[in-house]
């Protein structure tokens, strides 16, 4: 899975609409009809995530321990979904913590027999894929666990943060002039964040009240909240590829570039997501 060198201006519009729609509609069968195979997109995109964070890490000498990290990000996702839909019979935290230590664990391992020297710089890089892709994006499992109203979560979840994409780009493109964080991501504006705030938050609100039954002020907590997360999480991968001298993370989806290029803004918002929601939404 090789880094493609060209930006998203050169990307292939009838590709990208076809793979966005081919994967909107396995979204939506999936929530309503199959949850486990909605798990199952989550393992296989933090598998493939990890494989291309790996690939890219390679660029600058850093070996993180590919095969445990993958095997372990499957175990992560379906482990904590398991636990999350039988509490009675597991505790959730217990599957999580045990999934991630025995990940790290066996990363630490598997480095071994490469001898001392690098030893710290690979397993490093290990920890880092760990913490960024499995352990953040099991949090998106966590929410869809919920037994009562896990599906309505995890759809404004992902409303907010495709609502978040979406007014950021159309505000950004018709008034966007003020640069937020030129070093890192030119092309992102103030203008394109509030946007963002106002499609992110008015999803967020509609959701909140049609959707879990909670008051609308949930809505702009949750709204306001995601927004952000999500904006930095653009921003964090936009530094790693500027630090590994990259512009896609891979070209694994025709049109779109990488795994990691859709999940940025989804594994930094998923943990905030879930945090609120049990804390303020009702039957969390």
């Amino acid at each position: 899975m090789a880094a493609t060198p060209h930006g998203r201006a050169g990307r292939n519009l009838p590709a990208a609409i076809a793979v966005g729609v081919g994967l909107g509609a396995f979204v939506v069968l999936t929530l309503l009809f199959w949850r486990f195979g909605f798990v199952l997109l989550i393992a296989a995109a933090l598998a493939l995530g990890s494989v291309e964070l790996h690939t890219a890490l390679r660029r600058v000498g850093m070996r993180s321990a590919v095969v445990p990290i993958v095997a372990g990000s499957v175990a992560i996702a379906i482990g904590s979904y398991l636990a999350g839909r039988n509490p009675t019979h597991f505790s959730t935290t217990s599957v999580l913590l045990a999934a991630l230590a025995l990940t790290v664990l066996a990363s630490l391992v598997w480095r071994m027999p490469g001898g001392a020297e690098g030893y710290v710089r690979d397993t490093a890089a290990s920890m880092l894929t760990i913490g960024y892709v499995p352990l953040l994006g099991s949090f998106a499992a966590l929410i869809l666990a919920a037994p009562a109203d896990g599906v309505a979560r995890t759809v404004t979840f992902l409303l907010v943060v495709v609502m978040n994409d979406t007014g950021g780009y159309i505000a950004g493109v018709l008034f966007g002039k003020h640069p937020m964080a030129p070093r890192i991501s030119p092309k992102k504006s103030w203008e394109g964040f509030a946007g963002s705030v106002v499609l992110g938050t008015s999803a967020a609100v509609a959701m909140a009240v049609l959707g879990l039954d909670a008051p609308f002020w949930v809505g702009i907590v949750l709204g306001v909240s995601l927004v952000t997360v999500g904006t930095l999480g653009d921003l964090i991968e936009s530094m790693i590829k500027r630090d590994l001298g990259i512009k896609d993370m891979s070209s694994f989806l025709p049109g779109h570039g990488g795994v990691m290029d859709r999940l940025d803004s989804l594994l930094i918002a998923a943990p905030v997501a879930w945090v609120i929601m049990y804390v303020l939404v009702p039957g969390g």
